[in-house]
């Protein structure tokens, strides 16, 4: 079984203190899990009920989070939403001030001081009080390239399908190209655009997604599929034909990891692999 997808945050050591940042600025965020090297952190969850997993990783300085992915926060009440508009923009700046616009009575797009964006929308009739799905935006060189990203995800995994989509009409510069849409990977909700313009950012290890796996087979498959067109890189991350970033782990990782009597030969064992292998890291 290929597990729910969820993203990867790159941090340069500041995973924790961005971790207690949003988890005082969301209600529904808490940290689930912390070492030195990787946070867990849980939004948009409820009583009795688990919430979408983030990974916030201190991997250096090599990589920063951009805008080419960020969180879509859909909120229930103005004060709500001009709360968390406030508190991001604290160090921060505003990609897209708040204000309303044809698709919504109140929406801000904003870069908090950590590097990630957030896409805030006012929906009065929202079930619940915070909703969150993460937004790619095709821009640059893979502008017009979201439908097709879109049926390439949706053709990996199971419970996938493109949920609902909006093109640009015709007699725009644009028409054709995807102006929104909605689509779910294994039954995970995710947004895809594609950004007319001038951008000065695209698609980086910044922000990845991680496919945890059961099995060699199902990692051989994503990777084959994910790779083409891409390219490779170390510890089980790639790069597909978009530029998008994913890491494709086998879900028995943490457990060998967490054995100290083999832990470090399982870290020796990995740091030389690009594509996992699991019989290799159960032999370590």
């Amino acid at each position: 079984m290929i597990h729910p997808l969820y993203p990867c945050l790159w941090f340069d050591g500041k995973a924790k203190q961005a971790a207690d940042f949003y988890s005082g600025i969301f209600k529904t965020a808490r940290i689930t899990s912390e070492n030195p090297m990787v946070v867990m952190l849980e939004l948009g969850g409820s009583p009795g009920e688990a919430g979408k997993k983030v990974m916030m990783l201190n991997g250096g300085p090599m990589y920063t989070i951009n805008p080419s992915i960020s969180y879509f926060v859909t909120c229930n009440t103005v004060e709500s939403i001009n709360q968390k508009w406030d508190k991001l923009l604290e160090g921060g700046k505003s990609l897209m001030t708040i204000d309303k616009y044809p698709w919504s009575e109140r929406y801000g797009w904003v870069q908090d001081k950590y590097g990630m964006t957030w896409q805030l929308m006012l929906d009065e009739k929202a079930g619940s009080e915070e909703k969150f799905v993460p937004s790619l935006l095709f821009t640059g060189k893979v502008f017009g390239k979201a439908e097709e990203a879109m049926k390439l995800y949706s053709s990996l995994l199971d419970n996938s399908k493109i949920d609902a989509i909006s093109h640009y009409p015709d007699g725009d510069g644009n028409a054709g190209k995807v102006m929104f849409a909605e689509f779910l990977l294994n039954n995970e909700r995710l947004i895809a655009m594609d950004g007319p313009g001038e951008h000065a950012f695209s698609f980086s290890e910044g922000l990845s997604f991680v496919l945890n796996c059961d099995n060699q087979q199902e990692i051989d498959f994503l990777w084959e599929k994910l790779t083409e067109g891409g390219e490779e890189s170390r510890c089980g991350w790639l790069k597909d034909k978009f530029g998008v970033s994913w890491q494709i782990v086998p879900i028995v990782l943490p457990k060998l990891m967490s054995d100290p009597k083999r832990s470090q030969r399982v870290v020796q064992a990995f740091l030389k692999m690009k594509k996992f292998d699991i019989a290799e890291l159960e032999k370590a």
